[in-house]
């Protein structure tokens, strides 16, 4: 009895032993925070801008924060005068709403002539007609988008910034320009008032 009791006692002790001599338990890893990287956020390059790439605010939105005019730059083709010009928002827009809604039907998703030969206004200091031509950006995130639609010189940008445009707003960008003019003016249209007609079929 005594030898049995001496034996159990024994391999306590080595059970413990070996319990010290463990190496221990490194703590569990805490896993990293997973990070989206989403390409499409950007700082805002004017006050009627999103932080969305080609994203304007809604015409409500806009009102409500008093932002009632939207301003850009112009440049004289003939003398090279620049000077900034201004749009009354809501008249404007009401403008290309109304031209829209008795119109779609007949564009058959193309743009119209007057869009893809947008007319200017004139020089004041060389008196030239017809010459005082938006500045578009070449940093396609800083394009003014609004002031563009509101002059109805989107057709001065490039098929290459109009499609720009509508990769970042999801919309169809392949074909000639005269239909991906015509989505970016209706996907403007849509983020200015997004219960206007301003659908888009999707092919």
């Amino acid at each position: 009895m005594d030898e049995e009791m001496g034996r159990k006692r024994a391999k306590i002790e080595k059970d413990r032993l070996n319990l010290s001599l463990s190496p221990p338990l490194s703590p569990p890893r805490s896993q990293s925070p997973t990070h989206v990287d989403d390409g499409d956020l950007i700082v805002p390059p004017y006050p009627w801008a999103t932080n969305r790439e080609a994203t304007v605010h809604t015409l409500s939105y806009l009102l409500s924060h008093n932002i009632t005019t939207i301003s850009g730059t112009v440049q004289c083709k003939r003398c090279n005068n620049q000077e900034s010009m201004s749009y009354e928002l809501h008249p404007k827009f009401m403008e290309i709403s109304q031209f829209i809604r008795e119109h779609k039907h007949a564009m058959h998703d193309r743009a119209p002539p007057e869009w893809m030969n947008p007319e200017f206004p004139a020089c004041r200091t060389c008196s030239q007609p017809n010459c005082m031509k938006p500045v578009i950006s070449t940093n396609e995130s800083s394009i003014n988008w609004l002031f563009l639609l509101l002059g109805q010189t989107l057709g001065c940008c490039t098929l290459s910034q109009l499609k720009f445009f509508c990769k970042h707003t999801k919309n169809h960008r392949t074909g000639a320009k005269d239909r991906v003019l015509y989505l970016t003016y209706l996907a403007l249209c849509k983020q200015l008032d997004p219960t206007g007609p301003f659908d888009i079929h999707q092919y």
